[in-house]
This record gives C-alpha cells, structure tokens and sequence, in this order.
C-alpha cells in the first residue's frame, strides 16, 4: 500500500490547475465600465474564498475587472484556517465560504453583514476510461479484486466525505480493506486512477473538471442521499470591514447572477440560482440569519 508525500505538493498543483481553469474560462468578452460610472469609491476589493472555488472564482473575476475596472485581489484557500482568521483579528471584504455553519457564526459574530448561497458541490464516482473493472455503483467498491483509490487524510472535507459516503452506502470496512491506495491528496487519487493503478475512487465532480483531469476518467453518479450535508453548501458574504459597501454588494449581485453563476456550472458546482440549486437553498437551510 503507498502513502502519498504530505499535500504540500497536492497543494502546488491545485494552484497550477486553478491557474489553468482560469485562462481556459475567462474568454468571455465584455464591453468595460469604469469604477466611477457605477458610483464606486475604490477601484481595488479584497476577496477571501475556499481554495476549491478558485477553479470558478478566478475567470469570474476576471470578467469582473473588465466589466467594472475594479480590482480583485483574491486569495484562495482552506476555508477552516481563513474562517478562524476572520473569527479572530484578520478582515477582508468579501468571504465566500464551504459550511454553512461557519458563515452563521461569521454573522453571529458581527464579522459579516449577510451572506447569499453561492453554489453547491456533489460526489461522484471515478474509473479509468472504459471502466475496465465494471464499477456500476458505490457498492461495488466491496466486489472482491476491486482496488479502491482513496485519501482519507486529505485536508477536510475531501478524505472524511468520501468516507462518509462509503459509511452511509455501508460498505467502508469493505472498501477500505480494498484500498491499494490510501493518500493525503484528492488529486493524487485522481491520478492513480488515470493511470490504473486503480479501479475506482469517490471525489467532487469540480475535481473532474480541472484541465489536469477533464475528460480523462469515467463519471458515475453517486445517489444524493449518500453525500454528507455540511460539505454541500458554499456561502458568499459581504464583510464588516468592506470599505465599499456599495462595490462589495455589487461583486455579489454579479456573482449570483446568470454571468457569474455560470462559471460554478462550468467548473462543476451546482449554481445557487438553478433549479437543483434553489430546491438544495430550501432543503438545507441556506438562509442568512
């Protein structure tokens, strides 16, 4: 059985591959409007996110800044470690988050003024192109001689969802005793399955789309009872200390817009403003308080 090297290299090349995303998305053409035709006194804004929304994020802003003439200096990445920043002394002006939960205590806490549903993430079942192994269902991760492709010690919520999975289908033990891998970086596992060094692995659709992967693995849907509900949910929230109120509320009418929703979709989120989105807004709970 191998053990991946630690995720800082998993790390290195998500930022590649969001790097990529970004100049593969952000073709669309805009006609310019300037910060000061629209009435907005910076033409500079501070955007915070999960580092797994930077695959949408970037070509978004980019459309933005030609669209406005408005700035956006983005940082992207885990949103556990930046949402305890912004708990604490750190600011920024915009944050949009995974969890639920942690946008709730960003508001109770005073740190954010309101937040809107931004998009939500689903699971999905990879194989080697032409599915040599047959995997037709999570529970064929069991099957005797199926090897299982995993990382349960990626950063949240990446190892403990795919586990989470595998628990509520009621075949962990079994697919665990059946990994031949078992690593610390969620596109590592992507690789492995490339390759074939193994049969199956479990991740977020998003993932399949990175240019590293698209149209490189077989997709199998995974039924929606199976996921975990904390991980689904990405908030998107105008801070405390955004020195623009008009320009930070703005940045978030056009991200939840039909423009800026659209490159979630590209990049394999399920927008907010869909159907499947509205019915997962309703469903759990993704309501500012």
């Amino acid at each position: 059985m191998n053990r991946d090297n630690p995720e800082r290299s998993c790390r290195r090349a998500f930022l590649k591959t969001a790097v990529a995303a970004a100049a593969t998305l952000a073709g669309t053409a805009a006609s310019p409007a300037l910060a000061g035709e629209r009435g907005f006194s910076q033409k500079l804004l501070q955007v915070w996110s999960c580092g797994g929304l930077a695959e949408a994020m970037n070509p978004a802003h980019a459309l933005y800044e030609r669209q406005t003439g408005v700035a956006i200096s983005y940082t992207g990445a885990f949103a556990a470690a930046l949402g305890k920043s912004l708990l604490g002394s750190a600011t920024t002006e915009v944050f949009a988050g995974r969890v639920l939960d942690l946008a709730k205590k960003l508001r109770a806490s005073g740190k954010m003024e309101y937040f809107k549903p931004l998009c939500f993430t689903s699971y999905v079942l990879v194989t080697p192109k032409g599915n040599p192994a047959g995997i037709e269902r999570i529970e064929d991760l069991a099957r005797s001689g199926v090897r299982v492709v995993l990382a349960p010690e990626a950063s949240p919520p990446g190892g403990a969802a795919a586990q989470a999975i595998l628990k509520k289908a009621g075949v962990l033990e079994a697919a665990m005793g059946n990994a031949v891998t078992l690593g610390t970086c969620v596109q590592r596992t992507m690789e492995n399955v490339i390759s074939g060094k193994g049969d199956a692995s479990i991740v977020e659709l998003r993932v399949t789309r990175l240019p590293a992967f698209f149209g490189r693995v077989d997709i199998l849907p995974i039924p929606e009872p199976l996921f975990p509900p904390p991980p689904l949910t990405f908030t998107i929230g105008v801070m405390k200390h955004a020195k623009d109120r008009a320009l930070a509320d703005n940045f978030l009418e056009f991200m939840t817009s039909d423009q800026g929703q659209a490159f979630f979709e590209q990049a394999g989120f399920i927008p907010a403003i869909s159907d499947k989105g509205r019915e997962l807004v309703e469903r759990l709970g993704v309501f500012d308080v």
